[in-house]
């Protein structure tokens, strides 16, 4: 207990400045979670992870080792960020002490390009992740990879730039496509049917 949450484990090496953080949330050694952040119930953030001011996390969250969070990202409920996976928040960035940068006396809303991760989806270990893009529902963003556009719900990227490799279940099973163009989970027998932005079970 910290900063008179109860019910919230933080590591005694952890810089926990937010006191909004949700019941059973459990936060490791050298996470820093800066004031003002948001972040969820039953959530796990990993040791070195960084959750900047701005920053808001759902439910069930898992933030792996490593992870930076910024300012204008939101990760809704039961998403899973992999170890040292980065977002961006700025698509042109500059340093703001360049003097070039100061004449233009550029604002918050110049220059934060707001990014979201979906229910349910996954990022993989050592992902980028493009500021403004938008990781849909149960999506699957392989390791490594580069997200620079927006990845439809239950869809699989890869690569960089990261493109469409195929499809996933809610479980995150990679189905397989058949002959008359259906899907099925190689693991249960079970087929679906792709429809526009959704992966239903036949």
């Amino acid at each position: 207990m910290q900063n008179g949450m109860h019910d919230v484990f933080i590591h005694p090496l952890a810089l926990v400045e937010s006191d909004r953080i949700g019941r059973g949330t459990r936060i490791w050694a050298f996470a820093h979670v800066m004031a003002g952040a948001i972040i969820g119930e039953e959530c796990n953030i990993g040791d070195h992870a960084f959750i900047e001011t701005g920053a808001v996390i759902g439910r069930g969250v898992t933030i792996k080792n490593g992870v930076m969070v910024w300012k204008g990202v939101t990760i809704e409920d039961y998403a899973f960020i992999g170890p040292n996976a980065i977002f961006t928040n700025d698509r042109q960035p500059r340093s703001t002490r360049m003097p070039e940068i100061q004449a233009l006396g550029r604002t918050e809303s110049d220059w934060l390009v707001p990014t979201r991760v979906e229910i349910g989806a996954s990022i993989g270990a050592n992902a980028t992740i493009v500021a403004g893009v938008k990781i849909g529902r149960y999506a699957l963003v392989a390791a490594g990879s580069v997200v620079t556009k927006d990845v439809r719900p239950f869809t699989i990227v890869a690569g960089n730039p990261a493109k469409p490799r195929g499809y996933v279940n809610r479980e995150g099973v990679v189905l397989k496509e058949t002959e008359d163009g259906s899907w099925w989970d190689p693991h249960t027998g079970r087929r679906y049917r792709i429809t526009q932005d959704h992966v239903e079970e036949m």
